[in-house]
């Protein structure tokens, strides 16, 4: 019997601090931290495909499941941070970029080099890759609704028949309240803010804050997986 008793309290004892574990893992993945693998090539050479992060969700207020209320923030978004969000043009998808311009920000890209406020903005975590012709590009003109312009005063038809922005060439936009403006670091070859627009404060998921592992591309035939991981990249901090 007593036999019997002690098995059945050491189940029960396994089962509760199993139970406990999982609700402990579930509240830091919701409220603290969460991992990211990074599928594309539009954050090199600050996070390259194949890199897992963990996502700091505490920094900006995460979002509590269910509604639309969020923790409170330690601080706002930065510009010159990366961010995870949810792009405007696809809420269910979660993308990787550098905040380039916050509310009230004025942005206008000449020659591949950003300005911000007037001035030209320091980089040095950009990569340029194409330096070929640079063509208008359609999907940017969404931009026309946010081209700085003097006070009580609007877009003309001749602006808009005049203004045609590309990769490497647009603006000046203002940022408006509680939106953010994103750009990749690979700046020749990344879908970003310039085609679909800002990103609303409110789906930005977090800060990257580390890389915790780091696989090369899967090759059709090669090394075992210990092999592609790349040793130099693991626990890289990401700024």
């Amino acid at each position: 019997m007593t036999k019997n008793g002690g098995w059945k309290a050491v189940v029960r004892d396994w089962l509760r601090y199993t139970a406990a574990s999982l609700v402990l893992l579930a509240l830091l993945k919701v409220f603290l931290v969460e991992a990211f693998t990074i599928p594309t090539s539009s954050m090199e050479r600050t996070l390259l495909p194949g890199d897992f992060v963990l996502v700091n969700k505490l920094l900006y207020g995460a979002e509590i499941p269910g509604t639309s209320l969020r923790l409170p923030a330690l601080r706002e978004p930065q510009r010159g941070e990366v961010v995870v969000f949810h792009p405007p043009h696809d809420p269910r998808a979660a993308y990787v970029k550098r905040v380039v311009g916050v509310p009230g920000d004025t942005l206008q890209m000449r020659r591949k080099i950003l300005w911000v406020n007037g001035k030209p903005w320091r980089e040095p975590y950009v990569v340029h890759t194409d330096f070929a012709e640079d063509p208008t590009h359609p999907a940017m003109r969404w931009q026309l609704d946010h081209l700085a312009q003097p006070a009580s005063q609007v877009v003309s038809r001749a602006a808009s028949r005049r203004y045609r922005p590309s990769r490497d060439n647009w603006g000046p936009l203002v940022v408006p309240a509680g939106k953010y403006f994103v750009l990749g670091d690979n700046r020749d070859n990344s879908e970003d803010s310039r085609y679909w627009g800002f990103v609303d404060r409110q789906a930005i998921v977090g800060h990257p804050w580390v890389v915790y592992l780091s696989l090369s591309p899967d090759p059709t035939e090669g090394p075992p997986w210990l092999e592609r991981i790349r040793w130099d990249r693991t626990g890289e901090r990401v700024r």
